[in-house]
């Protein structure tokens, strides 16, 4: 494969370091968390929300970041992302009690909304060549890959070498570098501007919606699952969710733009990959914050230690994502996301052997197995929305497929986070949470399955 030119080098790397900001603080705050619990002493709600605030947020705001750049601009608003993010990561650094750690947290939350859908709309219109744009969303993506799988091992170095605060000040200068990138070499499109409303009641039922239904998961674990604040928490939260779905449908006939274009469901295989959206993030990053608290917290590893025996779960995704490309071109979408999610489905049942003496041999199945899984569907449920979206409709299309993976981030760390709460002894919450993971999988291996029945009836009836 033929690389970009080295003129077209600066743009890229000006549009890639956003993405790298987000996907590596997805990662590299989770080995800080006993760290920050200890510092600032912070309870299981307040550090569940540490980590939980920011997939909210960012789930929460991420389509209106896409309708922003395309009002405002795509460049403009991707500064402001870059700008928002590193003064969200210096409120998180300085913060002095859990509340101003978790104020800054929904603020990176807010900062990745804008960058991820304008550092995508910026790379169409940078590289106008179909190859070339390719090669770079290749890239791109890539970047991804490296962020997530470094987070655990530097976020560990960090925490052990300088202190937990060190993660959020690693933020500045790579926002700044990305700032002086995107000033010199990436050029300001054409604001095309929107004659139509923008969906503002949509956007604060969304907000209010997942807000209300993490909140109520993060606090079910020490407030209990009855009382008032969690039962008016999810009360809140699904009756906002409701009003927002019934507000898109109502912009959606009368066509006003609405946040979330209901058309898109009209696909079967679009409306199951954002399930499987849903169902794989719960499970997978769910379990990444039970196993790092079991290592940290039970075994009694630092966050350097920790890091390194989480290798095996983040770093394969450099492996995963090149292999899945292949398998999924040779096979279908369907069929590789049904395999990868069986198989993450039986990794997660490897943590039922999890004890105060298991040997780290015995959990490398668990951990390479998910390790492989994840990113694997990843890639070929992104192929599937795509290939499913409506014309002209692939954009808004990818970008509600991370809306659906960020929802099952802050649901699974809540939920997981609960379940340990509530469990008999931390040991019981890790094997708790690996059965719910398993099964959330295997539901999305189902999911998949009839999917990918669906979508071959349909194009033997086309071609037929």
């Amino acid at each position: 494969m033929s690389v970009l030119k080295p003129r077209a080098a600066p743009p890229l790397l000006a549009l890639s370091l956003g993405y790298f900001l987000v996907m590596l603080d997805v990662t590299v705050v989770t080995v800080a968390v006993p760290a920050v619990q200890h510092s600032l002493r912070a309870g299981p709600s307040a550090t569940q929300w540490s980590v939980d605030g920011y997939s909210v947020v960012f789930a929460a705001l991420l389509l209106l970041g896409g309708a922003l750049g395309d009002r405002l601009g795509h460049r403009r608003v991707y500064l402001a992302g870059l700008v928002g993010f590193a003064g969200a990561s210096v409120l998180c650094a300085v913060a002095a009690a859990p509340g101003a750690l978790i104020a800054g947290r929904l603020l990176q939350g807010a900062g990745a909304a804008l960058l991820v859908p304008t550092s995508l709309a910026l790379l169409a219109t940078t590289y106008p060549d179909r190859a070339a744009r390719a090669r770079a969303l290749a890239f791109w993506a890539g970047v991804a890959a490296v962020a997530f799988a470094a987070g655990p091992v530097l976020g560990g170095l960090l925490v052990s070498g300088v202190g937990w605060r060190a993660v959020f000040w690693l933020n500045l200068p790579v926002t700044a570098l990305a700032v002086v990138l995107v000033l010199r070499h990436v050029p300001a499109p054409a604001v095309s501007g929107c004659a139509k409303r923008m969906d503002v009641a949509g956007q604060v039922f969304a907000i209010v919606g997942l807000t209300g239904v993490a909140g109520g998961l993060n606090e079910a674990g020490t407030e209990g699952w009855t009382s008032a604040v969690v039962v008016t928490s999810f009360a809140v939260g699904c009756a906002a969710l409701v009003a927002f779905a019934v507000t898109e449908r109502r912009r959606d006939r009368a066509d006003a733009a609405p946040l979330l274009p209901p058309v898109l469901f009209a696909d079967p295989g679009f409306a199951a990959t954002a399930v499987i959206g849903v169902l794989l993030n719960l499970g997978y990053y769910g379990m990444l914050f039970v196993v790092t608290l079991y290592f940290q917290q039970q075994r009694g590893y630092d966050a350097l230690t920790t890091g390194l025996l989480l290798l095996p779960t983040v770093c394969l995704a450099l492996v995963a994502a090149p292999l899945s490309s292949r398998l999924t071109a040779a096979h279908g979408p369907y069929r590789l996301m049904t395999a990868a999610l069986l198989l993450g489905s039986a990794g997660f049942l490897g943590w039922l052997v999890a004890g105060p003496e298991t040997p780290y041999a015995a959990l490398l199945f668990p951990l390479v197995a998910t390790g492989l899984a994840t990113p694997s569907t990843v890639l070929a449920a992104t192929t599937a929305v795509i290939e499913s979206a409506p014309d002209g409709k692939a954009g808004v299309a990818s970008a509600v497929f991370q809306v659906s993976r960020q929802i099952g981030n802050a649901v699974g760390v809540a939920l997981f986070g609960t379940v340990l709460a509530a469990a008999p002894n931390a040991y019981d919450g890790v094997r708790r949470s690996a059965v719910i993971a398993s099964a959330a999988f295997c539901v999305g291996a189902v999911t998949a399955f009839l999917a990918g029945r669906r979508a071959s009836r349909a194009a033997v009836f086309v071609g037929g």
